[in-house]
């Protein structure tokens, strides 16, 4: 599927109990035909939010910040215009009222630190207590926060608090430093044929229209000029820290990542998260549905997958498709990312990992089984 058109490629790999049992790739990460390899890495859109909420989750851990605290509290310009008591939970489950973007040219949105003042600056709307998709917003306010109370970028904490402890190179919050090992997939695909396709055009048009509610979704991802974002071999959008939509992730950085959350926080024989913020990850923040995404899917900062195979499963999907998983009960985690960006295959993309899900799991229960039968046959001998 993915090796077959030159520039396309993905990774896909699996941990099982904190081991990894698969790390597969297919395909060119680029127009040249470089191979994809298992240090080849993909922005991988709204599944940068679940790496977000694992940052917020450790700065928890230590007791920097607690969920049902205003933001305000840790970050004081954010209480302007009578947000004085909106929570950091509200902002993880998205409904803080703050889901439109506060930016006018796309070179705004490349500008984190304004976003974050913007933010800071703004009044909530209408839709306040709501759960409305808050595509963009969630990140830079989320950093906001992680900035007042360690000093550090969203960037600088990808790092500290999610690659360095789980020991991978695979997770960064846009493009990797030149010496890095992980190398960045090229965007395949035109954002400019997505946003004037015949789907879009009169999507856009008609939503533009609409009254406030009825128009939010819109406004919380669509930009003037956003095709330029992404255009070029050095697309701008990878210059910037957008801490709810252009993390580069390897399949296996996000499936490590997500075997902490399978694993009871643990990776490698060490503490990565106390077991009560673990369970906590677990509850559904609510079943109201969303205004955007319509499905109730939160979790702290992250969806309900749904799955009859895996019912306390959770992760994050993103744009296209890539997206990472942890099944508490199973000790599953998946990691799956991929370049294409295609009006085409959107929708196949979509779903892809809902696919991989119940195969995956199927495949770990027939493995265990097996095993367990060969250790029952070795003790009777």
């Amino acid at each position: 599927m993915f090796a077959g058109k030159r520039g396309n490629g993905a990774g896909l790999a699996v941990y099982h109990r904190g081991a990894p049992v698969l790390n597969i790739w297919a395909g060119s990460a680029d127009a040249a035909g470089t191979p994809w390899t298992r240090d080849t890495g993909a922005m991988v859109y709204s599944a940068s939010k679940g790496v977000t909420a694992t940052v917020m989750h450790r700065l928890a851990d230590r007791g920097l910040i607690d969920y049902h605290t205003p933001i305000a509290e840790y970050w004081p310009e954010f209480g302007a215009n009578g947000k004085g008591d909106i929570t950091i939970r509200d902002v993880m489950t998205h409904r803080s009222g703050l889901s439109a973007l506060p930016a006018n040219t796309w070179e705004e949105i490349l500008d984190h630190e304004l976003m974050e003042r913007r933010l800071a600056a703004a009044a909530p709307d209408r839709l306040r207590g709501k759960p409305i998709y808050h595509a963009l917003t969630q990140g830079w306010m989320l950093a906001g926060v992680a900035r007042a109370v360690t000093g550090l970028s969203m960037a600088e904490l990808y790092r500290t608090e999610v690659a360095e402890p789980l020991g991978v190179d695979g997770i960064h919050l846009g493009r990797p430093p030149a010496d890095a090992p992980t190398v960045t997939a090229d965007l395949v695909g035109s954002a400019k044929a997505l946003c004037e396709s015949a789907y879009a055009r009169p999507t856009v048009s008609l939503a533009a229209r609409l009254p406030g509610p009825f128009r939010a979704p819109l406004r919380s991802i669509y930009f003037p000029g956003l095709e330029a974002a992404f255009a070029g071999d050095e697309p701008p959008i990878l210059t910037t820290q957008l801490p709810a939509g252009n993390a580069v992730c390897t399949a296996d950085g996000l499936a490590k990542m997500y075997s902490a959350l399978a694993c009871d926080g643990m990776v490698d024989g060490q503490r990565y998260l106390s077991p009560d913020t673990v369970r906590t990850l677990e509850i559904v923040q609510t079943i109201q549905p969303d205004r955007t995404l319509i499905v109730p899917c939160w979790h702290l900062g992250y969806h309900i997958f749904p799955s009859p195979r895996a019912p306390r499963g959770y992760g994050h999907l993103g744009a296209f498709g890539s997206g990472g998983w942890a099944d508490p009960a199973s000790g599953i985690s998946i990691g799956f990312v991929h370049n294409r960006m295609s009006v085409g295959w959107v929708s196949a993309d979509m779903t892809l990992l809902a696919w991989l899900i119940p195969a995956i799991l199927a495949g770990a229960r027939g493995s265990t089984a097996t095993a367990a039968a060969a250790d029952a046959a070795t003790h009777v001998a």
